[in-house]
C-alpha cells in the first residue's frame, strides 16, 4: 500500500491566537514555528506549506531569560560597506515589539521559498 500525500487543494488551514504575556521567547517561537511549519498535523508532508495561520498578541510581554534584556543584540547589514546595523533588544522591544517574535520564528523556520511563504502566516 502506497503512502498518500495531499495535495495543495486539500489542506485545510485553520486560524491560532497565540498571547505571548508572561512565555519565554524561545519555547513560545518553537511552538509557533510548530504550527506556521505544520507538524503539528498527522498528514504533515515537508515539501508544502501544511501550516495554519498565527496571531500573536501581547509580544511586547514576553519574557527572556538571564541578562538578554539589556545584552541581545540584533545584526543587520545591506552588503554595502560601513552598512551594519546593530538593534539593541530593549531599543526593539520599545519600538517594534512584534518584531522580536518574527526574527525568533523565522530563525526557525526553513531558510528557502518555502520558509518565506510559511512567515506571511505569522
Amino acid at each position: 500500500m502506497k503512502t498518500r500525500s495531499l495535495k495543495a487543494v486539500e489542506i485545510q488551514k485553520d486560524w491560532y491566537i497565540a498571547d505571548a504575556d508572561g512565555k519565554t521567547l524561545g519555547r513560545f517561537a518553537s511552538e509557533i514555528a510548530k504550527i506556521l511549519r505544520g507538524k503539528h498535523k498527522p498528514t504533515f508532508t515537508p515539501n508544502l506549506d501544511m501550516g495554519d495561520f498565527v496571531i500573536v498578541i501581547n509580544a511586547d510581554k514576553v519574557k527572556l531569560s538571564g541578562n538578554k534584556e539589556t545584552s541581545k543584540t540584533y545584526f543587520k547589514h545591506s552588503g554595502y560597506v560601513g552598512s551594519t546595523t546593530f538593534t539593541k533588544l530593549d531599543h526593539m522591544r520599545r519600538t517594534h515589539p512584534q518584531r522580536i517574535v518574527e526574527k525568533a520564528v523565522w530563525g526557525m523556520l526553513p531558510k528557502n521559498r518555502l520558509g518565506r511563504a510559511i512567515i506571511k502566516h505569522l
